[in-house]
C-alpha cells in the first residue's frame, strides 16, 4: 500500500506539469486553431529565464517566479501572436506546423545565446545548459515530511500541488463566470458568429495565447527542480502533456487537465507495476507516446471535406510551358561547377562539408515526396534513416556487399514508413505529425534499443565503397559520384510529379474529396507516397552514414527530424532542388558562421528556427519566393494592353454578367462539345495543363469528361 501511495503522489507531481501544459496548448489552439509545437521550448526559456534571475542575479525566488510568469511569459505570447500567429492562421496547416516547430527550434537555442553574451560581458550569470538539480520556488534543499511508513513529500511537490489546485480553480471561475471567459468560450464553438456580435477575435486571440504562455511558463519554473534545465526533457514534457490535450479533444480544458493528472499517475504505475516491462528496454518511459497515438487514432474526428474546387492550390509555376534549359539549365550549370569544384577550388576540408551536404539533400527530397507532393507531415523522417543505416551497418558486418546492405536497408525503411502509414493515414494535418512523432519517440525508446540492431554505443562501422578504380573513400570521389545520384533522384521526382500518377497525387493533395470522385484512390495514393518517401529517407540515410563511415541509434533522433522539417520545408518543399539547397546551407552554414560571424553553436540552430517562421509571409519557402518575386517584377515592366472586351447582357451562362468562357450561344451555360478550357487554380494543378475535354449526357446531367 506504502509503495502504491508513493507512485501515486509523485505521478500527480509530474501530472500537474502535464495539466498546465495542456490546459495552455488547449487555450491556444481553441482560439487560433494553432497546435503549438513551441509550448514546451517557452517553458524551458520561462525556467532558464527564472534560473538567471535567481541564481546568477540573485533576486529572489518568489519575486523571480513572480517576474517570469505574469510578465515573460505573456508578454512571450502576445508579441509571437501579434508578429507571427495571427499572420499563420491565413496559411496552409503545414506552414503552420513547420513554423511553430521553427519555433520550438530556435527559442532555447536563442536563451542560451543571450545567456552566452551576457556572460562574455561580464554579467552575473551561470552556466546553464543542461544543468540539474536546480533550485526551485520553495526552500533550498527542499523540505521533507514523513506521511507514513516509506511515504514522504518534500516541499517542491507540495508547492506544485498547490500552485497548480489553484490554477485550476481560477481557470474554471475564468472560464465558467466571467465575461471574457464567455467571449473565449464563443470564439472557440464558433469564431465567425463571435465577430458578427462586434467581439475582436484578434484581441481573444492574444488574451488565450498570454494566457496559454502564462501556464507554459508557470510549467516551467515548477519544472526546474524536476528537469532541469535539458531543453531536450522540456520538449519531451510537452509532448507528453499533448496526450492530455488529446484527451480534451483540443476543445476542452477541464478533460484535458484531468487527462494531464491521470496521465502522470499512470505513466508512475506502469513503471512500478508493469512487471512485463523489465524485459522490453524504454517501455515504461514510450508509456505516454503510445497513449498518445491510440488517442489519436480513437479520438479524434477527421472534418469532412466540401467538393470545393482546390482545397490546397499549388503555386503558380511561372516557367510552365518554358524550355527544358530555362527550367533546368540554371541548376545543370550549377551542379557541373560544383563537380569541378571538387577537384580545383575547394580544400579537402570544404569537400568534405559540401559532399556531406549531398546526402543530407537526398534525406531532405523524401520531405518533398511526403510534404510536397502528398501535403503530409511526417515526423518520423529520422526514424526511417536511422533504421535503414542499421539494417546496412548489421548487414555489412556479416559480409554483404554495399550496394545489398544499401537495397535491404532501404527496402526496410519503406516497409517501416508503410507500417506507420496504415493505422497514421486516417488521420491528419496536426493529428498525423502527432501520431508519426510518438511513434518516432517509440523507435527511440524502444526498437533501437535491441542489443543485436544497435550494437551498444559503437553502433556499426559502413565503410565507403570502391566501384572498380573509383574509390569513395576520397571526399572529392564521393562528392562527385554523389552529385550524379542527387541529380538522378531530383530528376525521378520531376518525371514523376508530371507523370499521371504524379497529378493523380497533386489532385489528392489539392482536392481530396473531388480526387476521389474521379476514381483516385486517396488512401492508396497517401500510402504510396509515404512508402516512397521513407524509402528515399532510408536511401540517403544509408548514405550519409556512408559519408560518416559510421552510424549510432543516436545519430539521427526523432528530435533531429524536427529540425530538419525546419530547415527544408523553410527553403521549399514543392520542389528537389530546393532540398538539395536546403542539405548544402544545413552542411556548410554553421561553419560559416563560425569562421565569419560567431564561434557559438547556438547562432545556426537560432536561424534554421527562424528560417522556418519565414513561413508566415512565404508559405512556399524562400527558394520558392525568388522565381515568383522575378515574375512579378517583370509583369510590372511589360505594359498593360487593352483590357477584354466588355461581356454580353444578360446571365444565361456560368459567369454572373453573361456566359462564361466556353459557354454556348444562347446562354444555355453548357460547353461546346471539344471546347477547351483551362483549371482555373493554376497551371501546375492537375486540371490545369491545358486538357482537351468534351461532354456527354448522362441521365440528363451535363458531365465533362477529360479525353
Amino acid at each position: 500500500m506504502g509503495d502504491l501511495l508513493v507512485f501515486v503522489l509523485s505521478g500527480l507531481v509530474s501530472g500537474a506539469l502535464y495539466a498546465l501544459l495542456a490546459t495552455g496548448l488547449v487555450l491556444s489552439y481553441s482560439a487560433s486553431g494553432l497546435f503549438n509545437f513551441a509550448h514546451g521550448a517557452t517553458a524551458y526559456l520561462c525556467a532558464l529565464t527564472f534560473y538567471e534571475v535567481h541564481s546568477g542575479l540573485g533576486l529572489p525566488a518568489v519575486p523571480s517566479a513572480l517576474l517570469v510568469v505574469f510578465v515573460l511569459a505573456p508578454g512571450l505570447g502576445w508579441g509571437l501572436d501579434r508578429l507571427m500567429f495571427r499572420r499563420l492562421a491565413r496559411v496552409g496547416e503545414t506552414a503552420q506546423i513547420v513554423a511553430t516547430i521553427g519555433l520550438l527550434v530556435a527559442l532555447p537555442a536563442a536563451g542560451l545565446w543571450a545567456v552566452e553574451l551576457l556572460s562574455d560581458a561580464g554579467a552575473p550569470v551561470k552556466p546553464a545548459e543542461n544543468q540539474f538539480g536546480l533550485p526551485g520556488v520553495g526552500p533550498s534543499p527542499a523540505k521533507s515530511w514523513q506521511l507514513a511508513d516509506g511515504v514522504g513529500i518534500d516541499s517542491d511537490q507540495l508547492i506544485t500541488w498547490t500552485v497548480t489546485a489553484v490554477v485550476a480553480v481560477v481557470l474554471w471561475v475564468l472560464m465558467r463566470h466571467t465575461r471574457l471567459g464567455l467571449q473565449l468560450r464563443a470564439a472557440v464553438d464558433n469564431r465567425s458568429l463571435t465577430e458578427l456580435r462586434g467581439i475582436s477575435a484578434d484581441r481573444l486571440s492574444s488574451v488565450a495565447w498570454m494566457i496559454a504562455s502564462g501556464l507554459a511558463g508557470l510549467a516551467g519554473v515548477l519544472a526546474t527542480p524536476l528537469l532541469g534545465l535539458s531543453a531536450h526533457d522540456f520538449t519531451l514534457f510537452l509532448f507528453v502533456s499533448a496526450t492530455a490535450a488529446v484527451i480534451g479533444r483540443f476543445a476542452s480544458v477541464p478533460l484535458a487537465f484531468a487527462g494531464g493528472l491521470g496521465l502522470g499517475v499512470l505513466q508512475n504505475l506502469v513503471a512500478g507495476y508493469a512487471s512485463f516491462a523489465e524485459s522490453i528496454t524504454g517501455f515504461r518511459t514510450a508509456v505516454p507516446f503510445l497513449i498518445l497515438f491510440g488517442g489519436l487514432l480513437v479520438l479524434t474526428r477527421r472534418a469532412r471535406t466540401a467538393g470545393v474546387a482546390a482545397v490546397d492550390a499549388p503555386p503558380v509555376d511561372h516557367l510552365a510551358g518554358a524550355s527544358w534549359g530555362r527550367r533546368w539549365g540554371v541548376w545543370a550549370v550549377g551542379a557541373g561547377l560544383l563537380c569541378v569544384a571538387f577537384y580545383t577550388v575547394t580544400t579537402p576540408f570544404w569537400s568534405g562539408l559540401l559532399a556531406q551536404g549531398l546526402p543530407i539533400g537526398l534525406v531532405f527530397m523524401s520531405f518533398t515526396v511526403v510534404t510536397g507532393l502528398g501535403a503530409m507531415v511526417s515526423l518520423a523522417q529520422g526514424t526511417f534513416v536511422t533504421a535503414a543505416a542499421l539494417v546496412a551497418g548489421l548487414l555489412m558486418s556479416r559480409g554483404w556487399p554495399f550496394v545489398a546492405a544499401l537495397a535491404v536497408g532501404t527496402c526496410v525503411a519503406a516497409l517501416l514508413g508503410a507500417l506507420v502509414a496504415l493505422p497514421a493515414l486516417r488521420l491528419g494535418g496536426r493529428s498525423l505529425a502527432l501520431a508519426t512523432l510518438a511513434l518516432a519517440f517509440l523507435a527511440d525508446q524502444v526498437l533501437f534499443q535491441l542489443r543485436w540492431l544497435r550494437n551498444g554505443d559503437s553502433g556499426w562501422s559502413i565503410p565507403r565503397p570502391v566501384f572498380g578504380p573509383v574509390d569513395l573513400s576520397d571526399d572529392r570521389a564521393l562528392g562527385v559520384a554523389l552529385v550524379v545520384l542527387v541529380a538522378l533522384v531530383a530528376a525521378g521526382l520531376s518525371a514523376l510529379r508530371n507523370s499521371p500518377s504524379g497529378r493523380a497525387m497533386l489532385a489528392v493533395r489539392s482536392a481530396p474529396a473531388a480526387a476521389a470522385a474521379s476514381g483516385v484512390s486517396v488512401l492508396r495514393t497517401k500510402l504510396l507516397l509515404f512508402t516512397l518517401s521513407a524509402g528515399l529517407a532510408g536511401f540517403g540515410g544509408v548514405m550519409y552514414a556512408s559519408y560518416n563511415t559510421r552510424i549510432t541509434a543516436t545519430d539521427f533522433t526523432a528530435m533531429t527530424g524536427l529540425v530538419w522539417l525546419a530547415v527544408v520545408v523553410a527553403a521549399g518543399v514543392r520542389r528537389p532542388v530546393y532540398a538539395v539547397v536546403a542539405g548544402l546551407v544545413f552542411a556548410v552554414a554553421p561553419r560559416v558562421l563560425a569562421d565569419y560571424v560567431t564561434a557559438s553553436a547556438h547562432l545556426p540552430v537560432i536561424l534554421f528556427g527562424l528560417a522556418g517562421l519565414a513561413l508566415a509571409n512565404d508559405p512556399d519557402g524562400y527558394c520558392a519566393a525568388v522565381p515568383v518575386r522575378l515574375a512579378k517584377r517583370r509583369a510590372a515592366r511589360v505594359p498593360a494592353g487593352p483590357g477584354p472586351p466588355p461581356p454580353p447582357a444578360g446571365n444565361g451562362g456560368w459567369g454572373p454578367r453573361g456566359p462564361a468562357p466556353g459557354a454556348a450561344p444562347g446562354g444555355t451555360g453548357r460547353l461546346r462539345p471539344g471546347h477547351d478550357v483551362r483549371h482555373p487554380v493554376g497551371v501546375d494543378h492537375p486540371a490545369a495543363r491545358g486538357a482537351r475535354v468534351r461532354t456527354g449526357r448522362v441521365r440528363g446531367i451535363h458531365a465533362v469528361l477529360g479525353q
